[in-house]
């Protein structure tokens, strides 16, 4: 949130049960507190398919750079050259070869790149709402809710909030982190890759681009251990279900022309879907992570909806961003503006770092998401997210069936 701004041995056990304990693991922390109840992105021309690999001197990864052919020629159009991206040609984010159009996202694998020191260093992407913003509601708001405590999530998260992960991304201010959950992929049954967070944890708004080297880490500190002892963890504790690099992503229209550091008149439809591979091998990750969740896309009234839970990994103080915290809370609206739709607000008090994550509700004994974090108040008293609806669903769509089946 913009503060609102936002190989050991994996777990064990047959796939199926840990789906389901995965899954119970999310109803649960909802029905605890709560009865249950009843785009943009590039065309199918844009795809890129074959891939070439390039070896470079890189000093953050291990020198290779998987290039798919489609992204090393736009790159090339863009006078970026590819031989020098790995070695740190990357960290270049002058404004005429930052791409910003829905079309142009570009996001080579660079192997080794988040170390896990590095994926520790990373800052939150923080989406500040000023006090004043929020209260200039021409009386379409409901009342500001009452600050939910952050409570930390059970370990291991495989087990009880298996779908939530971290997205790490480059941006011209360094490393940044956010918080996403894996989606249900509907034409690619049990086997989705594709992940749900905020447009600002892609896509810097009006006025930048596409952010660089963003990637998903499924269950991220899965024992919750503290900084000291990761130190000395191996890399399949901080990422047992290993990284996931993002090969497209899509945000809004609305996103890409209106968002701006404080979430402007994007911030109502600040979401983002990615598609997701693997470093390495080429299992899908519903498959790898055993757990995925349906999208509600009916964009239900606040007024109707009894309890939304909230996920993420909030990293500004007094969060580290290295543990999983939730808040569930009954929502209500946050209009910013007349003339935009309004938002979905709920009392919490997770920090920056929690952009993106999802938020879950119960619908006939099955979890959904309905909403992302996207911004919140200097004071860290509540969180607000969109209403999903028909340009979610679109956006959402393309993505399926244009990069769903790679």
């Amino acid at each position: 949130m913009r503060s609102i701004r936002t190989p050991a041995t994996p777990p064990r056990g047959p796939r199926s049960h840990r789906t389901a304990l995965a899954a119970a693991g999310l109803v649960a922390a909802l029905a605890l507190t709560a009865t249950a109840c009843n785009g943009s992105g590039g065309s199918a021309s844009d795809r890129p398919d074959a891939t070439a690999t390039v070896t470079a001197s890189a000093n953050s990864g291990n020198g290779k750079l998987r290039v798919p052919s489609g992204i090393a020629s736009k790159l090339k159009d863009h006078g970026i050259d590819i031989d020098q991206w790995a070695k740190g040609g990357w960290k270049n984010w002058d404004k005429d070869k930052w791409l910003s159009a829905a079309k142009d996202f570009a996001n080579p694998v660079i192997e080794g790149l988040w170390k896990p020191e590095r994926m520790r260093s990373a800052k939150e992407a923080d989406k500040t709402l000023s006090t004043k913003d929020a209260s200039a509601d021409q009386g379409i708001s409901d009342p500001e809710p009452a600050p939910v405590q952050a409570v930390a999530e059970r370990t291991p998260y495989h087990r009880h909030a298996a779908p939530v992960g971290k997205v790490f991304f480059d941006s011209p201010e360094g490393s940044m982190v956010c918080s996403g959950t894996v989606i249900k992929d509907v034409n690619h049954p049990g086997r989705s890759n594709l992940v749900w967070t905020a447009g600002h944890c892609v896509h810097a708004g009006a006025h930048g681009g596409w952010y660089r080297n963003i990637a998903f880490v499924p269950a991220y500190n899965d024992l919750g251990k503290s900084e000291s002892q990761l130190r000395s963890a191996d890399a399949s504790q901080v990422a047992p279900y290993g990284q996931w690099w993002a090969d497209w992503a899509s945000t809004s229209h609305q996103w890409i022309q209106g968002g701006s550091e404080t979430g402007g008149a994007g911030a109502p439809y600040d979401y983002a879907v990615l598609h997701v591979k693997p470093e390495r091998g080429s299992k899908s990750l519903e498959e790898t992570v055993g757990a995925a969740l349906d999208v509600d896309f009916s964009g239900p009234a606040p007024q109707t909806v009894s309890r939304v839970g909230a996920w993420g990994y909030p990293a500004a103080p007094p969060f580290n961003g290295l543990k999983m915290f939730r808040c569930v809370d009954r929502p209500g609206r946050l209009s910013l503006s007349p003339s935009l739709p309004t938002m979905y607000r709920i009392g919490c008090t997770m920090t920056g770092g929690s952009s993106g994550g999802g938020w879950f509700r119960v619908v006939n004994g099955r979890t959904e998401l309905v909403s992302n974090t996207s911004i919140g108040p200097t004071g860290n008293t509540w969180l607000a997210g969109p209403r999903l609806g028909k340009d979610a669903q679109a956006l959402y769509e393309n993505m399926s069936e244009t990069y769903g089946g790679r």
